[in-house]
């Protein structure tokens, strides 16, 4: 039984395309296999409408996929309902529109120009009509947690301590600091993104899948046997490499 995970896409399409061949190559040779997403479809990167398309349609049409919501996808769900609200786990002093979070890229993929340097309310007006209410409904009902075999697929990680039946989702999409620091098995392999680190990394009792593809690092695909997990590139699988430096980002 094998399972294949895919970390932050960020509005890269060619890149998730292109993580979807390597699976597509590793799956002819070892047979079929779930795919989890772990969030983060928009912001930041050209196309998170045609990711969201892709993704979407891709599910509709039967395919074996999963995909998590992030907490780049709940703030641009959020705006969209109310631009005025702030997103718990996000800095007081940040919005979605600010330049570091990349709301701007998003809205751009829908056709809303300039979205950084107009009237919120403006902005907001645009943004609701551009962006269908598909994708809408499709970002709301994303999930935030999914377990599958011995491994749980969560977007930023998992609070110590409190049982997976009390996890909030606040926790799910923005955790850092306690979970990273986090040595103690977990129960599950948790297989997670968020934190930009060098590449996808195996820590024990986690993995780490964001390789930085909204600065312009790649896009991992991995494939998960049992607690074991190897990263799929073009020659072939490589084995996950153990703790990297982390950089951390707001947002």
């Amino acid at each position: 039984m094998h399972l294949y995970a895919i970390g932050d896409i960020h509005g890269h399409l060619k890149l998730l395309k292109a993580a979807h061949a390597l699976i597509a190559d590793d799956m002819a040779k070892h047979g079929p296999g779930q795919i989890v997403h772990v969030g983060d479809l928009v912001d930041r990167g050209p196309d998170s409408r045609g990711v969201i398309d892709y993704l979407s349609q891709g599910q509709a049409a039967g395919e074996d996929w999963v995909v998590l919501k992030g907490n780049h996808d709940r703030m641009f769900t959020r705006f969209l309902n109310d631009p005025m609200e702030q997103e718990p786990g996000l800095r007081a002093d940040l919005g979605w529109l600010h330049p570091k979070l990349g709301g701007p890229a998003t809205l751009a993929s829908y056709g809303v120009a300039k979205a950084a340097d107009r009237p919120i309310p403006k902005v907001h007006a645009d943004a609701v009509a551009a962006v269908p209410q598909a994708h809408r409904d499709y970002l709301s009902s994303l999930p935030s947690m999914h377990h599958a075999v011995d491994c749980l697929f969560v977007h930023a990680g998992l609070r110590p301590g409190v049982a997976l039946d009390q996890q909030i989702e606040t926790d799910l999409v923005w955790i850092r600091d306690v979970f990273l620091i986090e040595v103690a098995s977990f129960g599950p392999l948790v297989v997670h993104g968020h934190t930009a680190i060098n590449e996808a990394t195996h820590y024990g009792n986690r993995i780490n899948l964001d390789s930085g593809a909204a600065y312009g690092g790649p896009l991992s695909a991995v494939v998960i046997e049992g607690r074991e997990a190897a990263l799929l590139t073009p020659q072939g699988r490589k084995k996950l490499p153990g703790p990297q430096p982390m950089l951390f980002r707001n947002g």
